[in-house]
């Protein structure tokens, strides 16, 4: 079996795809979020990332948690509505990294589990694998993992290991534009 590095965002988004490419490859969790908007909700969503992972028999690696990465690529489109370019600038940063870091480590592969969120674009964050893949060398695993019910089973998923799911993508705009206050984005299935 080739060895996937598999970034993630959090472990209910993890679940699905997990399922899903299990059997196929030997998978490692790659947890790399720097635009998650402060230390106490990063924190939450890698603890629930490893708990279920623990569960299900899959190592989880996780990155510092540096904010600057990501402020500082994204100046400019803080104003940009959640799916526009900043979000594209987003992708890039995470699967870059999630790229380089599989060939350092000697991965055959890298993959992201954005691709099952409904709110996420599944094309254009594939087209960002694909050109990072060609830049690095590295193959991409281009999916949309929502298909086939996807992101319902990701939920289902979620109820059964009793996972925190937040309602919002992580970044301090997509949490003001979903009119969320400190502490409103904690919500369990």
């Amino acid at each position: 079996m080739k060895k996937m590095l598999l970034h993630s965002c959090c472990g209910p988004c993890s679940t699905q795809v997990i399922d899903v490419l299990r059997n196929q490859f030997d998978i490692k969790v790659y947890y790399f979020n720097p635009n998650i908007d402060c230390l106490e909700e990063y924190n939450h969503r890698l603890e629930e990332q490893k708990r279920y992972c623990k569960e299900v028999g899959i190592d989880v690696l996780e990155e510092i948690y540096n904010p600057q990465e990501y402020y500082s690529l994204i100046k400019g489109h803080e104003q940009d509505k959640e799916g526009g370019e900043r979000c594209s600038i987003c992708f890039k940063l995470r699967l870059q990294k999630t790229a380089q870091k599989a060939k350092l480590l000697g991965f055959d592969i890298f993959a992201t589990t954005l691709t099952v969120s409904p709110h996420k674009n599944s094309q254009v964050i594939n087209a960002i694998g694909e050109e990072i893949q060609s830049k690095e060398k590295i193959e991409f695993y281009s999916g949309n993992f929502k298909k086939q019910d996807g992101y319902k089973k990701s939920i289902e998923f979620s109820k059964k290991y009793n996972l925190y799911r937040q309602n919002y993508c992580g970044c301090i705009y997509s949490k003001v534009e979903r009119g969320l206050t400190c502490g409103s984005e904690k919500t369990k299935v």
